[in-house]
């Protein structure tokens, strides 16, 4: 499909995936970015695909994953904010309390600083977004495989390193 042909079919398209948006989410919001999300992946996309398939039907599968993807995201942000809460300690804690929530979390930052880029960003994509394996997969390129024995080394890299650093 040709990038005019596309551009031709983007408003109908566009209103078929904002129906299933909004369908998935209550918000307008969320459902438009999801909207957005999908409309600029089939753009990206657009000359590899076939005009003689179904185009509206690809369209309605690329918005559900991007509205799960979505989801998952926000998901991934709330137990972050969740993890985050159960480091700090409450509000009527000791200043000793504080300290040692403050030592955790600096800690674990630098922890984490410490593995290589690639590993740091499959990491925090499975542990801090919560994206499976295969996901991971998809979205970085990278064999199902590799994704599962970097996110499994970068693991033991951090568990080793923030024993060691218990220890002393």
């Amino acid at each position: 499909m040709t990038r005019s042909e596309f551009e031709q079919m983007a408003a109908r398209l566009r209103e078929e995936v904002m129906r299933v948006s909004s369908a998935f989410f209550g918000s307008a919001e969320d459902a438009e970015d999801a909207a957005q999300e999908a409309m600029v992946q089939l753009w990206r996309y657009c000359e590899r695909i076939d005009s003689g398939h179904n185009v509206r039907a690809l369209a309605v599968r690329v918005a559900k994953n991007c509205c799960v993807n979505s989801y998952r995201r926000q998901l991934a942000a709330q137990r972050m904010k969740e993890q985050s809460a159960l480091l700090e300690p409450p509000a009527d804690s000791s200043p000793q309390e504080q300290l040692e929530a403050e030592d955790a979390r600096r800690m674990m930052e630098e922890t984490v600083a410490l593995l290589k880029p690639r590993e740091r960003q499959l990491f925090e994509m499975r542990q801090m977004e919560g994206l499976s394996t295969s996901e991971i997969a998809a979205e970085t390129g990278i064999p199902q495989a590799s994704v599962a024995a970097m996110v499994s080394a970068a693991r033991k890299k951090v568990f080793n390193e923030l024993t060691k650093r218990l220890r002393q």
